[in-house]
């Protein structure tokens, strides 16, 4: 049997910490390599990106889902890797990837399971892993759903799950995590008051209290040590500052300063 052609895609901006070790994480397992960066970015991502044996597109920013469909289109395989900027595959997952190219026709796509670092620490508990996600996949098989934050295919056909992880390095410290936390905290809320929800004072009193004695005591976050505390009050802010933006997009404030605060970070 042949063996498949991959393509990967990847979006980038500002991410010259990043995108030499995704971009080098891919070298042996994929057979085309295409990256979209925002014309927006400032720091030395395109000119890493220029020494790397790859496609690129510098391109104004069009929305998440936008993008990397316009990436797909760019593509020259059906089968399609998808991977962020502060991503990169593991040796073992390279080597199964290459393993399976073979004997992937009888699938649509494939889960893969992401060993996430929170603070430069590999966050085993906390209900972080394995954290799987679909990220290989044949583009005539799938779809994107259209969300503004966190957002995820729609596969049609059966999926398969591979067993090697990906790195994801996000938030390599406090203010990394603070300079997204009001993008997303707000396209978030945007997203729920688009979809007609509505925050009452459970929303704001009790979820947040409520996820952090999910993710530190129920997902074992102890185990994590201080790393998985700071991550459990984190989130807990998190989930309560996006309800409370909620309630004021409830009331109709401030809802064209939301709107016109949907930019990529």
């Amino acid at each position: 049997m042949n063996n498949i052609s991959i393509s990967a895609i990847i979006i980038a901006k500002n991410e010259e910490e990043n995108i030499g070790r995704c971009l080098d994480s891919l070298k042996s397992s994929v057979d085309e390599i295409i990256v979209i960066i925002d014309d927006c970015s400032t720091d030395n991502t395109l000119q890493i990106v220029k020494n790397k044996e790859v496609k690129y597109e510098v391109r104004a920013w069009q929305g998440y889902v936008k993008t990397k469909q316009y990436a797909i289109k760019q593509a020259a395989n059906d089968w399609i890797l998808w991977i962020d900027a502060d991503e990169a595959l593991t040796a073992e997952l390279s080597d199964e990837i290459n393993k399976l190219k073979g004997n992937m026709s009888r699938f649509s796509a494939f889960s893969i399971p992401r060993r996430a670092y929170f603070l430069n620490k590999w966050i085993k508990y906390s209900g972080w892993y394995p954290g799987k996600v679909i990220r290989l996949f044949n583009k005539n098989m799938v779809k994107f759903k259209d969300k503004d934050v966190h957002e995820h295919l729609v596969v049609e056909g059966p999926l398969g799950e591979l067993k090697n992880d990906i790195e994801h390095w996000t938030d390599p410290t406090i203010e990394h995590y603070f300079n997204k936390f009001n993008l997303y905290t707000t396209l978030a809320a945007r997203e729920m008051s688009e979809s007609n929800k509505k925050a009452g004072y459970s929303d704001i009193i009790l979820r947040p209290a409520f996820l952090f004695f999910k993710m530190f005591f129920l997902k074992r976050g102890f185990l994590d040590g201080l790393h998985g505390f700071i991550l459990a009050i984190f989130s807990s802010v998190y989930v309560f500052t996006k309800y409370c933006k909620l309630k004021e997009l409830n009331t109709g404030r401030w809802k064209d300063d939301y709107r016109n605060n949907s930019k990529h970070p």
